[in-house]
């Protein structure tokens, strides 16, 4: 049996986000590096991030002339340019004086492949990092992680957004990706979606 997608969100019919989807249009430029594993995902949040915030931009791929394009760009970007990223370098942006119009870099992928795309791509180390502080919850209820401080793309960026932006209402953020995770679960076998209701 064929399934029928919807063009604008291009998830099937029957779990189509547009009626939920708010635009917003922040001051921060969102920049995603995405490992090519996560693009056809079914649970990938960043398709959800760019129907939210359209000037989102991304970038498939994992090795430096893979983002040739993006280091174009970036080359010529008059904005400051920060690497979401925790590691021992990095910096919690509660705690920076960081203006809302700036350009911010993601890696999206799992942790591991997230890793594998800096560790392939030395000049991401010439941009300063950041990281969120610890108290975040994650609402990703249908991936699991091995870190329990792991958010999705889209949580990050949201909640990056809103620390450099007290103003900005991220909830149109939030708000649509629970309805995805609500409607995948749905989507699941019912012996399967009786597991991630328990956890809610």
């Amino acid at each position: 049996m064929t399934r029928h997608y919807c063009s604008t969100c291009r998830y099937p019919l029957n779990a189509c986000l547009c009626a939920h989807v708010q635009p917003i249009y922040p001051q921060t430029q969102l920049l995603i590096l995405q490992h090519p594993s996560e693009v056809e995902h079914k649970k990938n949040s960043v398709r959800v991030l760019s129907l939210v915030i359209p000037n989102t931009r991304v970038y498939v791929g994992e090795t430096h002339d893979d983002f040739a394009v993006l280091r174009s760009e970036l080359a010529r970007c008059d904005k400051p340019i920060y690497l979401v990223y925790p590691s021992p370098q990095s910096v919690s942006v509660e705690t920076q004086a960081i203006p809302a119009d700036c350009v911010l870099l993601l890696i999206d992928g799992t942790w591991r492949k997230a890793f594998k795309i800096l560790q392939l791509n030395p000049w991401l180390a010439q941009y300063p990092a950041v990281h969120l502080a610890e108290g975040y919850e994650s609402r990703y209820r249908i991936r699991k992680s091995s870190r329990s401080d792991s958010l999705s793309t889209l949580e990050a960026s949201a909640y990056m957004l809103s620390a450099l932006d007290a103003e900005l209402d991220i909830q149109p953020l939030i708000e649509v990706f629970e309805v995805m995770v609500d409607l995948r679960i749905k989507a699941m076998p019912p012996d399967v979606q009786s597991r991630y209701l328990k956890s809610t």
